[in-house]
């Protein structure tokens, strides 16, 4: 840890100098401009990026963000959703856009105005065949005094062992009592508004929100509220819960005294032939995702998407309709399910889904044939990527 200290030490006070170089700047320097005119790049601006982001995370962008910074700088902080290829490591770091379409917009930034790895990086992209490479020249710097910033885990670390953030999961209020980092707290992002109190007084405090993955956006959902609200030393902690898992740090499941008395024993069906899940609500996530995979969905069974219509069109798994579970009341909602079949919620991290169930659950209603899928979804037309997520029990 001594060493992972001097190391960050290092990196932020470089980081400090070189924003401080980089302030003056208001546009490229010549050398920057000699290569944005060599590779005949477009440039765009904070405005431009800000829109393609959209929410922040990785699953809702319309552009693909590329960091050409080294990776300490890159783990130290982000503009939302960014991939890291840096020109001295890029055969290497290039693989994370395998299967791209090469039609996709790439946007390439790096340290601000005075640094030519954007044009570098955005060159060595178009020789991989990419056609639509774009430059946000200001960079990490101007993002960084406009917007919030994400981190990587071993970041969020020191601050979790530094006792240095707050860090706040927002996530549903039943996933954070499975399971959450130890010592955050909670603040869904659909109950913002109600619990803003909860935050400090002191608007300088460093705060970390997460929630559940690089596809869930409700940490960034809080992220842009509380930046909004003058909180300007906010971050996002896009690997949330799963990555802080991945990496064997603490969380409160993992501190929970094991019970001695025999669970009950739960059935392992439904009544209409549904493989249950081991946490309340849940489907079999690997049984469901065999099912997707291999187009055997039952008749009997509705996957319905709880996105909003647009996400929904980027891609969806094949057959669901598409109900935007959050704007309706329970009985809205339930009105708008198929009736005479089991109903089976998803969204893009699992988060979504599982408010849909509780939506129902909380208003008396029925709930013994509606499930949600505990999964990271990502879809491009009808074929999906699915990684169920861990069951607590």
């Amino acid at each position: 840890m001594k060493k992972i200290f001097a190391v960050l030490s290092i990196c932020f006070l470089f980081l400090s100098v070189n924003a401080q170089e980089t302030d003056v700047l208001k546009e490229p320097t010549s050398e920057v401009k000699e290569l944005i005119k060599k590779y005949k790049l477009q440039e765009v601006d904070f405005d431009y990026v800000k829109k393609v982001i959209g929410v922040g995370n990785r699953g809702s962008v319309e552009s693909i963000l590329i960091d050409a910074r080294p990776q300490a700088k890159y783990q130290r902080g982000t503009i939302p959703s960014s991939l890291n290829i840096n020109d001295t490591n890029f055969d290497e770091d290039y693989k994370q856009l395998k299967g791209i379409d090469k039609n996709k917009e790439l946007i390439v930034f790096c340290g601000g105005f005075a640094c030519a790895k954007s044009p570098i990086v955005a060159d060595l992209l178009m020789k991989k065949g990419h056609k639509n490479v774009k430059v946000y020249s200001a960079g990490e710097p101007q993002w960084s005094k406009k917007s919030y910033l994400e981190i990587d885990t071993i970041v969020a670390k020191v601050y979790f062992e530094n006792n240095s953030a707050l860090f706040v999961d927002a996530r549903p209020y039943a996933k954070f009592l499975q399971e959450t980092i130890v010592g955050s707290i909670s603040v869904p992002d659909t109950n913002f508004e109600k619990l803003v109190g909860r935050f400090p007084i002191d608007k300088n405090e460093k705060i970390v929100t997460f929630c559940a993955g690089y596809e869930c956006e409700k940490s960034h959902i809080i992220a842009s509220k509380l930046y909004a609200l003058g909180y300007k030393n906010v971050v996002v902690y896009a690997g949330g819960v799963p990555e802080w898992k991945k990496a064997g740090l603490s969380t409160t499941f993992a501190s929970k005294k094991v019970e001695d008395k025999e669970k009950e024993k739960k059935a392992e069906f439904s009544k209409n032939g549904l493989k249950l899940g081991s946490d309340e609500g849940t489907i079999d996530g690997e049984w469901l995702k065999e099912l997707v995979l291999k187009d055997k969905v039952p008749s009997n069974i509705q996957i319905v998407n709880v996105l909003p219509s647009k996400d929904f069109a980027k891609g969806h798994i094949k057959g669901a309709i598409n109900i935007e579970a959050e704007k309706l009341n329970s009985k809205e909602l339930f009105d708008k399910l198929p009736k005479n079949k089991s109903i089976v919620f998803y969204c893009s991290a699992g988060s979504r889904s599982l408010e849909a169930w509780m939506k129902l659950k909380k208003d008396g209603i029925d709930v013994s044939e509606i499930f949600y899928f505990d999964a990271v979804i990502v879809c491009k037309n009808q074929e999906c990527k699915i990684d169920v997520n861990e069951p607590l029990e």
